[in-house]
C-alpha cells in the first residue's frame, strides 16, 4: 500500500509500505476514504515531537471502511463505514472508566505518533470497539473528518474547559482549524459575544461567516479594552500555542473568568501569577479525550453544525504531498483544512 512517511525532521515521503494486519484480537483494519492534516502533523515535521520516529506513517484523522476485524471486536463489522478517533481508548483501564480517553495506558494519541497513522491507503486500530465509530448513513464525508480530531478539541478543550456559558464575552486568538473549531462548538451555549483575534484577514472573514460577532487583527489588548469597557472577557481561548498568544490571555482575562489553553506549546510561557492570583481565574489545559465525538456527531448530522465548511482544499490521497506544502503555506494558500480522498 502507500502512505505518507516520516523520515525525520523536513523529510517526508509518499512511499510503498506493507498492508497492515490484525495484530491483537481487538484490533481492526479499515480503508481509508478520507483523511486529512492537522497542524500537529507539522509539529511532527519541525522535529518537536522527538517521540515520532523514522518511518513512521503520520496522520492520525480519518474516515474508512473496515476490511478485517480480530476475534475480540464486538461493536464493529467488516462492511462499516466509520470515523477514526484520533484518540485510541482500551475502555477499560483507570484513566478510560474516568472518561480521560487521552492518557489510556494503552492508548491515547498514539495514531501517527507512536504507531503507524492514517495518511494511508489502510491503517490498523486498536481497540476498535472503543475507538471507532460507525458514521450515520449520508452523512457528508468531509464534515465526519473533522470529527476526528478538530471539533471535539475544540469542543472540550476550548468551549468545555472555558466553561461557555448564556450571555458571555469569549475571546478566542488564532483563527486556524482549531480556533474555528472553537468557535463553532462555543455557540452551542449561546455567548452574547465572540471575538476572534489573529493577524490574518482571510481567516478572520471565514471567523466572521462561522459567527464571530467581533474580530481583531492588531493590537488586541488595546481593543479588547475598548470592546469590554475595560472589563476584559469571560473567557480567553488560547488556539496557537506561542508565549505571545498564551499572554494575550492572561491579561484580557477578567476577575472570575477562564482561560482555556487548547494550543500546543513548544516552549514555555511567562505565567503572570503576580496579577492573575488575585483575579479569581481558571486556567485549564488538555489533550482532547474525543469522549464528545457521539453527540457532535449527532448534532452535525441534524444540521446544527457544518463543520465541513472549513475544508478549503481538497485532493487526491495520492497528491498528500502537494497537500503538505499548499497546508505549510497556509496564511498565503488561504488554507484552513485539506480533505484527501481515495475514492
Amino acid at each position: 500500500m502507500k502512505a505518507l512517511v516520516f523520515h525525520g525532521p523536513g523529510k517526508r515521503r509518499w512511499e510503498e509500505k506493507p498492508r497492515p494486519g490484525i495484530d491483537k484480537p481487538t484490533d481492526a483494519v479499515v480503508r481509508i476514504t478520507h483523511t486529512t492534516i492537522c497542524g500537529t502533523d507539522l509539529h511532527i515535521l519541525k522535529g518537536d515531537v522527538p517521540a515520532v520516529k523514522d518511518g513512521r506513517i503520520l496522520g492520525h484523522e480519518g474516515v474508512g471502511v473496515v476490511e478485517e476485524v480480530g476475534d475480540g471486536v464486538s461493536n464493529i463489522q467488516v462492511g462499516d463505514e466509520v470515523l477514526i478517533s484520533c484518540i485510541t481508548s482500551c475502555g477499560r483501564c483507570d484513566y478510560c472508566k474516568r472518561g480521560v480517553y487521552s492518557h489510556c495506558r494503552d492508548g491515547g494519541w498514539i495514531l501517527g505518533h507512536l504507531i503507524d497513522g492514517t495518511q494511508a491507503e489502510y491503517v490498523r486500530i486498536p481497540h476498535a470497539d472503543n475507538s471507532l465509530y460507525p458514521l450515520p448513513k449520508g452523512i457528508d464525508h468531509a464534515a465526519a473528518v473533522m470529527l476526528s480530531d478538530i471539533l471535539p478539541t475544540g469542543h472540550e478543550i476550548g468551549a468545555l474547559n472555558g466553561e461557555v456559558k448564556l450571555g458571555d464575552t469569549v475571546a478566542i486568538v488564532g483563527a486556524g482549524p482549531i480556533g474555528l473549531a472553537a468557535l463553532m462548538t462555543s455557540r452551542f451555549y449561546s455567548p452574547a459575544r465572540i471575538i476572534m483575534i489573529d493577524p490574518d484577514e482571510n481567516r478572520l472573514a471565514m471567523a466572521k461567516q462561522l459567527g464571530a460577532t467581533d474580530t481583531i487583527a492588531r493590537d488586541p489588548l488595546e481593543a479588547i479594552d475598548k470592546l469590554t469597557g475595560g472589563e476584559g472577557v469571560d473567557v480567553a481561548m488560547e488556539a496557537v500555542g506561542i508565549p505571545e498568544t498564551f499572554d494575550v490571555c492572561q491579561r484580557i482575562v477578567r476577575p472570575g473568568g477562564h482561560i482555556a489553553n487548547i494550543g500546543v506549546h513548544g516552549k514555555s510561557v511567562d505565567l503572570q501569577l503576580q496579577d492573575l492570583w488575585i483575579k479569581n481565574i481558571t486556567l485549564r489545559t488538555g489533550l482532547v479525550n474525543t469522549d464528545t465525538i457521539p453527540v457532535l456527531m449527532r448534532v452535525v448530522e441534524s444540521g446544527g453544525v457544518e463543520p465541513a465548511g472549513l475544508v478549503t482544499h481538497r485532493f487526491k490521497l495520492d497528491d498528500i504531498e502537494k497537500a503538505y506544502d499548499i497546508f505549510s503555506e497556509a496564511a498565503k494558500e488561504q488554507a484552513i483544512k485539506m480533505l484527501l480522498t481515495a475514492e
